[in-house]
């Protein structure tokens, strides 16, 4: 069948908070009590799962709720430095205009999200904001039900091995970008059904599998 719906993560997939994170990050270490990232840490953090990289950086689980709370509002201070990656919304834009249902499913607020996004915003028929670290799949499949497609119809489309994870456990496909904040190598080795390298190659494979059913 064809894809109906695509569900988009928001940072590191459309909007480039990558600088934005690298330069608060340890901020927020130092108030929440735990280990600050050092540059050398980096990389092997981007090959990381997300339980990995809270066991490394010795994150307290009971903490997250509070710590997510914080990050949205110093993202909704920093919004006017977090900018769209160059052809997201010519991007969006081609999928709406083939008849395909956009979705955003963020960890971030709805009211952060839709500043980043702009004039973009009014292309999305679905917004399900403020998901917690592992709370994508409810997300997923309360999106599905509003746009009242079947689950082969939808594609999910993130920078994250929890993107990729969670889009398995829901049973839709998965699409991978690689230009966010996990590493293209751990993306790939978790072998989503589209790996994407470039932001006009989402376009294309979407619209093409809908011309190809």
């Amino acid at each position: 069948m064809p894809y109906a719906l695509a569900i988009f993560d928001l940072d590191g997939t459309l909007a480039d908070s990558f600088p934005w994170f690298l330069r608060t990050v340890n901020d927020i270490a130092d108030r929440f009590g735990f280990c600050r990232v050092r540059d050398e840490d980096i990389e092997e953090l981007r090959h990381a799962s997300t339980r990995e990289i809270l066991s490394r950086l010795e994150v307290p689980l009971w903490k997250l709720p509070a710590i997510a709370r914080h990050a949205r509002r110093l993202k909704g201070e920093a919004a006017s430095e977090i900018s769209l990656f160059a052809g997201v919304e010519a991007m969006l834009r081609t999928l709406a205009d083939n008849g395909v249902q956009l979705a955003l499913v963020t960890s971030d607020s709805e009211a952060n999200a839709r500043e980043k996004l702009g004039e973009a915003a009014a292309l999305f028929s679905h917004f399900d904001c403020a998901a917690s670290l592992f709370g994508k799949p409810a997300k997923f499949r309360r999106v599905i039900r509003r746009a009242g497609v079947e689950l082969g119809q939808v594609i999910a489309i993130g920078d994250e091995v929890r993107d990729i994870e969670a889009a398995r456990s829901v049973g839709i496909a998965c699409g991978a970008v690689c230009w966010g904040y996990a590493a293209p190598a751990a993306l790939r080795a978790l072998g989503p059904d589209h790996v994407f390298g470039r932001m006009d190659e989402i376009a294309d494979a979407v619209c093409r599998h809908r011309r190809a059913d």
